[in-house]
């Protein structure tokens, strides 16, 4: 499948909004916990889909993420909840280790 696939522009435009997000402010707590969740899931990402991928790999595990992501979060950042929102802390880190893709540049 080649970048211009539904699939992969769908989650690209999600990944960036959420990107978008992390920058908006918010309060301290949630900044610092929201960066540590990103680090956590890049060492997820890492074991799901290692260091050579394409972006539709990456878009395979984006789809799965709602099976462990909260739980990660939660772990993660227990006493924040208000940085668990996958549509910022997920997206955000899918969108900075969507730059490591193979295809990344195309």
């Amino acid at each position: 499948m080649s970048p211009a696939d539904p699939a992969v522009a769908t989650a690209r435009f999600s990944w960036e909004e959420g990107l978008a997000r992390m920058s908006q402010p918010a309060p301290g707590g949630v900044v610092r916990a929201r960066q540590r969740i990103v680090t956590v899931v890049h060492r997820e990402l890492r074991r799901r889909v290692g260091s050579t991928f394409s972006t539709r790999d990456l878009v395979r595990v984006y789809d799965e993420a709602s099976s462990w992501y909260l739980d990660l979060a939660s772990r993660t950042a227990p006493r924040e909840p208000d940085s668990w929102d996958p549509a910022v802390t997920l997206d955000a880190a899918f969108a900075i280790y969507a730059r490591r893709a193979a295809d990344a540049g195309l």
